[in-house]
């Protein structure tokens, strides 16, 4: 009997046989682990939803809540899967895809260019469940309230967002603001808006940076916006003043004669490291590595709050969390500092743009 507080999940769509075999021992496990199976529930947890090469048809989620992860079955993988199976994962409006390839294993592609490999043997579908479990199970934090109530003095920014300016210039130089699939040309308008509202992303530009203003407040690069220029108040740069609970959602403030653009998705993790941290005055996000560095457990999406956690849980136990760098698995490093330049000075010429998979 399942518990009355289980997670539901269901699938979509039609699956081809080796799918078919594949949903079934999932299910099972999924089942074994809490989770309750609906044929056709009205907000789900998790939808397991089947597609092919010939039809990337996505599930049309009503709630924000409800994560995605799209199976398509191959019968031998790319060779280069991460540039052949993207656009698959974009089109599906998936948070993870997997391709299963039978005798081979599962082949996992997450937005953020995760990429990773579940061969077949031994406790397979547990090990497929695995690494599912993190996304259905989180919890995200895209929503934005904007307050046009920023002070006249800021609204041409300071010294804070002028550092944060200089600072994506030089990231730009590194190579570090990679933007490696135009999504614009992937989707039609229609799916390219839902994609918005559901990641809460302007567009596919990765990395971010931020900087704190005072006690409770910071300046954060915008979402999806040009990182090498990050110059217009309220669009390019905002002040985020703090998370509401209760809204679940992160408190902007802009100046009143603007359009404001989303405030990037991670800022949930930035707000958790500089509210217990007063000794961190700024934080930068890269889709890089440096050999070393500690990282966290679980592949969490971006923008979540479990994932903020993570990160958090990792900067509180460094010798110094106002000089820490700290891996996100599959994904990249959030490297604090007691200034913007402080922290490019410390990683010039240190990392590694490949991230490790795991």
């Amino acid at each position: 009997m399942q518990r009355k507080d289980a997670a539901v999940f269901t699938f979509h769509g039609t699956p081809t046989p080796g799918l078919r075999a594949f949903a079934d021992k999932l299910r099972a496990v999924f089942e074994k682990n809490g989770y309750a199976y609906e044929k056709n529930p009205e907000a789900p947890r998790l939808v397991l939803n089947f597609i092919s090469t010939e039809n990337a048809k996505p599930y049309r989620r009503r709630a924000k809540a409800t994560f995605v992860v799209s199976l398509l079955e191959l019968p031998e993988m790319p060779a280069e899967p991460v540039k052949a199976l993207y656009p698959y994962l974009v089109r599906a409006l998936s948070n993870m895809m997997v391709a299963y390839t039978p005798g081979e294993g599962a082949h996992f592609l997450t937005l953020e260019l995760g990429h990773y490999l579940e061969p077949e043997g031994p406790a397979f579908y547990e090990r497929v469940y695995a690494r599912i479990n993190p996304i259905a199970c989180s919890v995200l934090v895209i929503d934005n309230v904007f307050e046009p109530t920023l002070e006249p003095e800021l609204w041409e920014g300071d010294e804070q967002t002028r550092a944060l300016y200089r600072a994506g210039k030089k990231l730009a130089e590194w190579d570090l603001l990679p933007a490696p699939f135009p999504i614009e040309t992937i989707l039609p308008p229609e799916d390219l808006r839902h994609v918005k509202r559901l990641y809460g992303i302007g567009g596919l530009s990765y990395g971010n940076l931020s900087a704190r203003k005072d006690e409770k407040r910071f300046w954060m690069s915008a979402s999806g916006v040009d990182k090498s220029n990050l110059s217009q108040i309220g669009r390019d740069l905002l002040l985020v003043k703090d998370y509401d609970e209760e809204k679940n959602a992160i408190i902007l403030q802009v100046p009143p004669n603007v359009t404001p653009k989303r405030v990037s998705v991670d800022a949930i993790e930035h707000w958790m490291i500089y509210r217990e941290h007063p000794e961190v005055n700024a934080i930068i996000h890269v889709h890089a590595w440096m050999e070393g560095v500690d990282s966290t457990q679980f592949n969490y999406p971006c923008g979540t709050y479990q994932l903020a956690e993570a990160v958090a849980e990792k900067i509180r136990a460094a010798p110094d969390p106002a000089r820490a760098v700290v891996g996100l698995k599959n994904h990249g490093l959030t490297i604090t500092g007691r200034s913007v330049d402080d922290i490019l000075e410390r990683i010039d010429g240190k990392l590694l743009p490949q991230v490790p998979m795991s």
